[in-house]
């Protein structure tokens, strides 16, 4: 694998209940049989639907043209709406990053850099791009179905009066606020308060 090939590991998951980290040995792997090694990773637990991901901008700013940003599934990457996804796909392409899914067996040439000029690899990205707007507008709507079916539930619920909305942690918000007050960053925010980084965005933004 040519030297200049920087491989990116980001892994997220939903919600701060979930282990966004469940996949990173099968991504270590995955690079491992393909002659690499993930040299970053970057995890957080925030919506795929969310444009403002604290860890995957982050991502993008240490990214140069030729790294290649390795994900699970296309799902990981986004959940996003159209405008929001285009917008994110025009910052991956200015940073010159490439997509790798597990889940999408054409990107894994992507592995292998084979320079720009070649037809081969021209016709690739070609192709990725189209399966993975394909493939960005089938978790959208994934996303779209969960939240209709939820919202449909809590309303028959409601109707039964059974309801219960989730409680905050009025705890961790106070902590939060504490923390931000004094001065610390949401990284460090989160890190001091034990909780991902989305939360305390999140936070600041019902304050």
């Amino acid at each position: 694998m040519p030297a200049q090939i920087f491989v990116r590991g980001y892994l997220r998951a939903s919600t701060d209940e979930q282990d966004a980290n469940r996949t990173k040995a099968m991504l270590a792997q995955f690079a491992g049989e393909h002659g690499a090694r993930v040299a970053a990773w970057y995890t957080e637990n925030a919506s795929g639907a969310q444009a403002d991901r604290s860890e995957l901008l982050r991502l993008l700013a240490d990214s140069g043209p030729g790294d290649v940003l390795l994900i699970e599934q296309v799902d990981r990457l986004t959940r996003l709406a159209r405008a929001d996804w285009e917008s994110l796909k025009a910052a991956i392409q200015k940073a010159g990053v490439r997509i790798v899914a597990l889940d999408l067996p054409t990107s894994h040439a992507a592995m292998r850099a084979t320079g720009g000029e070649d037809f081969t690899a021209r016709m690739l990205d070609a192709v990725n791009d189209m399966l993975l707007d394909m493939l960005a507008a089938v978790a959208r709507k994934d996303y779209e179905d969960r939240r209709r079916r939820q919202s449909e539930g809590i309303q028959q619920a409601r109707a039964r009066g059974v309801y219960k909305g989730r409680p905050a942690d009025a705890a961790l918000h106070i902590k939060i606020k504490e923390l931000r007050g004094k001065g610390f960053s949401i990284r460090k925010t989160a890190e001091l308060a034990g909780c991902a980084a989305s939360t305390v965005q999140r936070v600041e933004k019902t304050s």
